[in-house]
């Protein structure tokens, strides 16, 4: 895609009548020819989506960007990371390029200069090619301070703006206490593997609790921080209280040595929790409330949506060359439900959860189609299921799925 140089901008603007509405320029991706995901996947108006990589096997699920310009991705029940160039700029990526292998469920994935942080079942490492033939074969440990791969086995990574490296763990069980304090929260480390100094319980004697940085997270598989710098988390809430409840937990705005809420405490209703927290955490029947500690105390959601969508990537628009509607607004992955009943299916998608003034306010369905009619979204005829979503340095989205092995690309063409 040609970017119009200074002259030939100016030479066009001067050709136009002054009464000319200059409107903000919105760059269209380059796009394949129609193919199955086209034909099946529904996007809003001035949108199309195609095919960028399949064939994936092992469970595609999250992706960063490297410094080359390729999209790498892990393949979790494999134990591969792979590289997906698309050094053509076609749209397609050329090939599947295996640059690691061997770990131990690689799910989270970003880049810090030379080297690809991976976080593991149980693990956090770092890896970098150190002859330069592309692939990743100098791996060093970067901290073990995981709690091991039980229940809920993947663990997501990001560098926040603090230059601190963050893995969240999910619990070990559907609805329990933990004896292990690492799991069900985010934790915290320098890039390095060692506890920061301003870590809430760095100095704890139990070395589990100094990673901690908030817990009561049933399962946060991805984290983001918005431009004000507020971390925000989604959750998948507990299976067994009926189709409706617990609301899942879309949104949580974290808050350092802070309780969350799981497994004893949920957030009510759905939609936004303005202005702000208007809802707050009421207790799960199942669990009674430990010594001393209240619903109260949780922080609850910010927004909230049906009880098993199951959100798990979550990407803003910031960088995006969507419209301009569209850059404060948060798109997330649901991985759709396999327990509830088929009246109350909840499907597999993109939702877009429209932000104003910082605080996300409505959501709407920017992807759907992979749900079979009339199946779950885990249904073996199922084609497909979101889990991770990224903006790419062209500005198109990239959604991963793990059930049908691919990678697709979402571009803006205009209305």
């Amino acid at each position: 895609m040609k970017t119009p140089s200074a002259s030939e901008v100016s030479a066009s603007a001067t050709a136009l009548p002054s009464t000319t509405l200059f409107l903000p320029l919105v760059t269209r991706g380059i796009l394949p020819p129609p193919d199955e995901a086209s034909r099946r996947i529904r996007v809003p108006p001035g949108f199309a989506i195609r095919i960028f990589a399949e064939g994936l096997n092992g469970k595609a699920r999250m992706m960063t960007f490297g410094p080359d310009g390729a999209l790498y991705l892990t393949l979790m029940n494999a134990g591969q990371i792979v590289r997906l160039p698309d050094r053509n700029g076609d749209g397609r990526a050329d090939r599947v390029e295996v640059v690691a292998e061997g770990l131990a469920l690689p799910h989270g994935i970003e880049w810090l200069g030379e080297w690809l942080y991976v976080a593991e079942g149980d693990r956090i490492e770092r890896l970098r090619d150190g002859d330069g033939d592309g692939r990743l074969e100098i791996r060093d440990l970067v901290t073990d301070n995981i709690p091991p791969a039980r229940g809920h086995v993947s663990r997501t990574l990001h560098f926040g703006p603090d230059g601190k490296l963050y893995v969240s763990a999910g619990s070990s069980c559907n609805i329990c206490e933990e004896d292990d304090p690492r799991r069900a929260a985010i934790l915290r480390f320098n890039p390095d593997g060692t506890i920061p100094a301003d870590n809430p319980l760095a100095a704890d004697p139990d070395p589990r609790r100094r990673p901690l940085w908030a817990w009561g997270l049933r399962n946060s598989v991805d984290f983001m921080w918005t431009p004000g710098g507020q971390l925000w988390a989604d959750h998948n809430g507990s299976d067994g209280l009926g189709d409706d409840l617990p609301p899942e937990e879309v949104i949580i705005a974290v808050l350092p040595a802070r309780h969350h809420g799981w497994p004893y405490c949920y957030t009510p209703g759905l939609g936004p929790n303005l202005p702000p927290a208007s809802r707050m955490e009421v207790q799960d029947p199942r669990m009674p409330l430990p010594p001393g500690f209240t619903c109260e105390q949780a922080v609850p959601a910010l927004f909230t949506d049906l009880a098993h969508s199951a959100p798990l990537g979550m990407e803003s628009g910031g960088s995006s060359a969507f419209p301009l509607e569209y850059r404060d607004d948060l798109f997330i992955a649901y991985h759709g439900s396999w327990n509830t009943t088929l009246a109350s299916a909840r499907d597999c998608k993109v939702q877009r959860i429209v932000v104003e003034d910082g605080r996300p306010v409505r959501s709407e369905e920017f992807a759907s189609g992979w749900r079979a009619p009339g199946k779950m979204c885990g249904d073996p005829t199922t084609w497909g299921r979101p889990v991770d979503v990224l903006f790419g340095p062209d500005g198109a989205m990239y959604i991963s799925d793990d059930h049908g092995g691919r990678v697709y690309r979402v571009v803006y063409t205009g209305p």
